[in-house]
């Protein structure tokens, strides 16, 4: 059944105990919390049973004694209490998990929300999204999607883009008559940037070559090149951190200041290792797991990322031994040596960063070693260092004495491209890296030269 066990039952207790929480004021907040809670429960309840309308009833009952922002959060303690004991099999289902299911939500805020609002029903209503590929080209696009997926894309990022156009048509009926040009003009009218305006021409246009498959006499929108122009000069240029830079990024992970996680610094330091000396992507990192490091054999395994592709990657001497010296501290700090177990580990029950809280970490040291200002997205992004990877791996081929055209296939194969080509988007022109081509022309010019001249008659 679906019913609250008595205040004396220890889930409370348990469920509190195995947050590991590192203060007594937040174990006090919670017990207090979820008991009043449970009490409120055996008050209202037959047999004690958790319900929507008893969930409903406490949140009501509550706001008229917290502030709203406290009842959103303390209603997010007891759907994590709820879902807790779902797993753990004392509750048969948790009714705003149900809620979220039904309505299509992947955040309890907004359910809360709905559900202390004057009409419930109306404002959990609201909530629902739309159907999928419910527009008058719905049917157009999904087909496409299936049959890019079928010849083996991924295709998640534009199928995301077809999903929002269709959301706009489904809005906008009054276009199934107008041509794709008056479709693209619409659209773009939703957020009249450059780079908007090309994203709403480029699935456009590919769109109008799916309905081209049927009917050869669609007309396929024209590509205006000063839009291209504009929205290439509207994307941010990749900051290239150079070595110094990089010493910067590294001693501030070294020393940022984490009294409840001792092991964090030297994760983030970790991340940044692998994230500058082998060109990870944050994805890639945030989905390492222990049996991915061969520290015998000095390799690193990337599996299924970024084009269905995985790939064993050589490491530097310096780069393993930053691996070795984490995994023991790891270890000693009590973490799971199971193979596979997330490589960077912390101690809260999900036991390893996702991709949010990798990114975020990094951005964190990225911050405070000083490159990048604290508010908005502005400075160096995470992602730079795989540009600066690439850049500086050009440049100590340069000072070498190597031909980094020839090596490039092997660059984009350690970086996990499908061509050539996506390497060469990560080439930025430094003022360095121009120098070196430019000292490396002249020397194959004055060799041409001479030659040419010594083989006069």
């Amino acid at each position: 059944m679906n019913t609250t066990p008595s205040l004396e039952s220890g889930a409370l207790q348990n469920f509190v105990r195995q947050l590991n929480l590192k203060t007594k004021d937040s174990t006090r907040v919670y017990r207090s919390v979820l008991g009043g809670f449970q009490r409120f429960v055996i008050q209202h309840s037959p047999n004690g049973v958790v319900s929507r309308r008893i969930i409903e009833g406490w949140l009501r009952d509550r706001s008229t004694v917290w502030p709203r922002h406290m009842v959103l959060h303390r209603a997010r303690m007891v759907d994590r209490f709820l879902d807790w004991r779902v797993i753990s099999g004392s509750l048969v289902n948790n009714p705003l998990a149900q809620l979220r299911q039904d309505y299509g939500r992947s955040d309890t805020t907004s359910i809360v929300r709905a559900l202390l609002a004057g009409d419930p029903a109306s404002a959990l209503e609201a909530l629902r999204p739309p159907p999928q590929f419910a527009s008058f080209l719905g049917s157009a696009m999904h087909d496409y999607i299936l049959l890019m997926q079928a010849m083996g894309y991924r295709y998640a990022t534009r199928a995301a883009t077809f999903l929002r156009l269709d959301r706009f048509l489904q809005n906008r009926p009054d276009l199934a008559s107008q041509s794709l040009d008056v479709l693209i003009r619409e659209w773009t009218g939703d957020a009249p940037t450059a780079q908007h305006a090309f994203e709403c021409l480029s699935t456009v246009r590919i769109l109008a070559r799916a309905l081209r498959r049927q009917a050869p006499s669609v007309a396929m929108p024209a590509i205006d090149p000063r839009l291209v122009q504009q929205a290439r000069q509207a994307y941010r240029r990749p900051y290239i951190f150079t070595d110094e830079d990089v010493r910067r990024l590294l001693d501030t992970a070294r020393s940022l200041p984490s009294p409840h996680a001792p092991l964090r610094p030297q994760t983030v330091y970790t991340m940044l290792v692998l994230s500058y000396c082998a060109g990870l992507r944050v994805g890639e990192l945030a989905h390492l797991t222990v049996g991915d490091i061969d520290l015998g054999e000095a390799t690193i395994e990337i599996r299924e990322t970024k084009f269905f592709k995985s790939r064993r990657l050589p490491l530097a001497p310096s780069v393993i031994a930053a691996l070795n010296e984490y995994l023991e501290s790891r270890r000693r700090a009590g973490a799971s040596t199971d193979i596979n177990a997330g490589l960077f580990w912390h101690q809260q029950p999900v036991g390893s960063y996702s991709y949010v809280s990798t990114c975020e970490l990094m951005r964190n040291v990225i911050r405070l070693a000083g490159f990048k200002p604290q508010p908005g997205r502005i400075g160096p992004r995470v992602h730079d260092l795989r540009h600066s990877f690439v850049v500086n791996r050009m440049l100590a081929w340069y000072h070498e004495g190597i031909n980094p055209q020839s090596r490039l296939p092997y660059l984009a194969t350690y970086l996990g491209h499908k061509d050539i080509n996506s390497t060469l988007v990560y080439l930025t022109i430094t003022q360095e890296l121009l120098q070196e081509a430019c000292n490396r022309f002249h020397t194959f010019a004055a060799e041409a030269l001479q030659d040419s001249i010594g083989g006069q008659p």
